[in-house]
């Protein structure tokens, strides 16, 4: 039986170590496009040589991102992916049977697998995280807020019991320069929407995402692995935190110079309601 056809998507920037295992994992699709945000480290020329096609695009953000390179495929299914993703082999299976069927299902979500800090994480809220990324082309589009975007189909969705293995540290440094890049992000969202800084947030929300992490979620079954994620985890919270309040006191102190009317002489006058005299 000849099945529908599948198209898989990938965006990137500078991933010359990654995009290569990334796109061999998907040969079997029968179209790989790629989007680079301007790599200067070969990521190109990698992806030239596994990709069907190659889009060079400055960088919008995650979610404009993604949604252009979903609207460049043209297989009735399209997989995606991110450049530090692999898929595994029992995925392909399933998601060629899953293609396949007769199902009115619109999409399928799978397994995404962790491997972090020399092991596969398997608690902590990390797996099984099954996220959305197998649609029907034309019935799905990325939306949330960069950078914890999400693919949002716009029918009924299932899920396939197979792994997409995900590489998304190359080692601790590189998780905490992460850390510093999503919470530069998300604290001028919040400035932006105008939330507030809370000094009690700011104390209470790291604790409780460090117990969430690694006691209810079990991720001291991870052991320390477990428990490097969790305490990240936390500091990542807190970094949210800190950056909304410098962001906040910024904004009051230019309003406060704002404030400050002047003569023509250069002099502050104490009460900008009255007039010079």
């Amino acid at each position: 039986m000849t099945r529908p056809r599948v198209s898989a998507v990938v965006i990137c920037c500078d991933e010359a170590d990654r995009i290569g295992d990334c796109l061999a994992s998907v040969a079997w699709c029968d179209e790989v496009l790629v989007v680079d945000s301007g790599s200067r480290d070969g990521t190109l020329a990698i992806a030239r040589a596994h990709a069907t096609r190659v889009f060079e695009r400055a960088w919008p953000g995650y979610v404009a991102q993604k949604n252009f390179a979903l609207e460049q495929a043209t297989g009735e299914w399209v997989l995606c992916l991110d450049a530090d993703e692999r898929c595994s082999a029992a995925l392909r299976l399933a998601v060629e049977a899953a293609v396949a069927s007769d199902s009115p299902l619109v999409g399928y979500r799978v397994k995404r697998h962790t491997f972090h800090l020399g092991r596969w994480i398997e608690h902590g809220g990390w797996y099984p995280d099954w996220k959305l990324r197998l649609v029907r082309r034309g019935r799905a589009r990325w939306g949330g807020v960069d950078p914890h975007d999400q693919l949002i189909a716009d029918g009924p969705v299932g899920r396939l019991d197979a792994d997409l293995e995900h590489f998304s540290y190359r080692d601790y440094a590189d998780q905490l320069r992460t850390v510093q890049r999503f919470s530069d992000l998300v604290a001028e969202q919040w400035a932006r929407q105008g939330r507030r800084f809370s000094p009690w947030r700011a104390l209470l929300h790291p604790p409780v995402k460090f117990l969430e992490c690694w006691l209810w979620k079990q991720g001291f079954r991870d052991g320390w692995p477990g428990f490097v994620i969790a305490a990240t985890s936390s500091f990542y919270v807190f970094a949210k935190h800190v950056k909304l309040w410098e962001r906040t006191a910024r904004r009051q102190e230019r309003g406060r110079v704002g404030s400050v009317n002047f003569s023509p002489e250069g002099e502050k006058l104490t009460d900008p309601t009255r007039p010079l005299s």
